[in-house]
């Protein structure tokens, strides 16, 4: 199944062009080497309506089956990520971010502070990640597996699960 994503980075300092957008670019490299288009691309400010606002369009407006946001998943007053994620998923999906926390535990005890979560939207699949290149990559490694199957579910796979 081919399938088309979009990547969101939320960085105040990136949107202002402070910062190169380095975690953005590791996301896309790793798509597009399992052969996933990554279609869009956007740097926006740490702001819930920015955020929401961005997730929506890619979901409803751009029907992109995989929604990537690197970014504001920490516990600092601007990390607002997965606040705005969860008002527009329609379902959560922990095991993706418990995973994720999961394998980040045994490269540094920061990841118990990750808020990141994974959720769904229409037929979209939405998935935080951090905001450092390092995390990003790494955080991808682990659900990478996953996406595949998940995004052919979430479009209405009926095939059985197990192999």
């Amino acid at each position: 199944m081919k399938f088309q994503a979009g990547v969101i980075t939320i960085s105040d300092k990136g949107s202002r062009g402070e910062r190169a957008d380095e975690s953005g670019g590791e996301i896309i490299s790793a798509l597009e080497n399992m052969g996933i288009s990554v279609i869009e691309r956007m740097i926006i400010p740490d702001e819930i309506p920015r955020i929401k606002d961005a997730l929506i369009e890619y979901a409803d407006r751009k029907n992109l089956a995989l929604i990537l946001t690197t970014g504001g998943t920490g516990v600092s007053p601007r990390d607002l990520t997965p606040d705005a994620t969860r008002e527009v998923i329609d379902r959560e999906i922990p095991g993706m971010a418990e995973a994720m926390r999961h394998a980040s535990m045994s490269v540094t005890p920061h990841a118990m502070i990750s808020r990141a979560m994974a959720g769904i939207r229409g037929r979209s699949l939405i998935i935080n990640l951090p905001g450092s290149p390092r995390g990003a990559r790494e955080n991808l490694a682990v659900i990478l597996p996953a996406l595949k199957h998940a995004i052919e579910k979430i479009n209405g796979d009926e095939s059985d699960c197990a192999t």
